[in-house]
């Protein structure tokens, strides 16, 4: 019998030392992975979401501090997430957030269904006004959104 909580451990790791086939092993071949950032389905569009944060952050890492054991379907963990933003990161507009040097603290949380053996859908939740907060940016005065 597969444990599943292995397969979760065994992401968070290839995640901290940034080996996306080792990520991609842990889910299957038609996975979904949702997150603020957006839908991806399948391998290629999954590994192109890291590949986004590992270029912009090539120092980061993720602290797993919580993990409710006591469900298996979801697992959840919550998590903290660090780095240094040294390289392009892409936004949500296309266009690329150039090194700013600044760190991030960005505390998160996440989902994941396991089915035979492999993630088959992982939700990420996290906070993007807090990532971008403190990547120095701000809604502006004027924006809807702001009001």
């Amino acid at each position: 019998m597969v444990d599943k909580w292995e397969i979760k451990r065994e992401l968070a790791d290839a995640i901290n030392e940034h080996d996306i086939p080792r990520m991609l092993d842990c889910f299957t071949e038609d996975a979904t992975f949702v997150s603020p950032v957006g839908l991806a389905e399948g391998h290629q569009q999954i590994a192109w979401i890291f590949e986004q944060f590992f270029r912009g952050f090539p120092d980061l890492r993720l602290t797993v501090w919580f993990e409710a054991t006591n469900n298996d379907d979801p697992l959840v963990v919550e998590w903290t997430g660090t780095g240094t933003h040294t390289g392009p990161f892409l936004m949500p507009d296309g266009r690329d957030l150039e090194p700013t040097g600044r760190r991030i603290t960005l505390r998160g949380t996440c989902a994941s269904f396991v089915d035979d053996g492999k993630i088959a859908t992982h939700r990420e939740y996290f906070d993007q006004l807090e990532l971008f907060s403190q990547l120095g940016m701000h809604l502006e005065k004027g924006d809807p959104a702001a009001a």
